[in-house]
């Protein structure tokens, strides 16, 4: 059987949520329409963008699901330090997790990215 996992994220701006991940992220698109767009991240998954439930993002909305990256561990302080540079929002400046030293931002509607080192 044919499978694809796909991983959705709400945004209310397709051009400037493709910019962001591209450049945070260093993906380049793989499919593109006018509200929905991916970036394909190995064989069978991608994360894509999406305004067609934008509206979901409207008032306070709790965050309950996170985009993580993980990097090797000695990674982690040097990604948090080119990420600031970048300007994005941090929600949470490193710290220690017990998985190992972790930090969340956010995307530009307030979407969580975590970084963590691979398991």
């Amino acid at each position: 059987m044919n499978r694809e996992i796909v991983f959705i994220v709400y945004v209310s701006d397709i051009e400037a949520s493709v910019a962001f991940y591209s450049d945070l992220l260093g993906l380049d698109t793989d499919f593109v329409s006018p509200r929905y767009v991916t970036f394909a991240l190995g064989a069978g998954v991608s994360l894509a963008l999406w305004t067609g439930n934008s509206a979901a993002l409207e008032g306070a909305p709790a965050r309950t699901t996170e985009v993580c990256l993980n990097v090797p561990a000695g990674e982690v302080a040097a990604t948090f330090e080119q990420w600031k540079g970048k300007g994005v929002t941090v929600l949470r400046e490193p710290y220690e997790e017990v998985f190992g030293s972790t930090f969340v931002v956010a995307d530009p509607d307030g979407n969580l990215i975590r970084v963590a080192p691979i398991d």
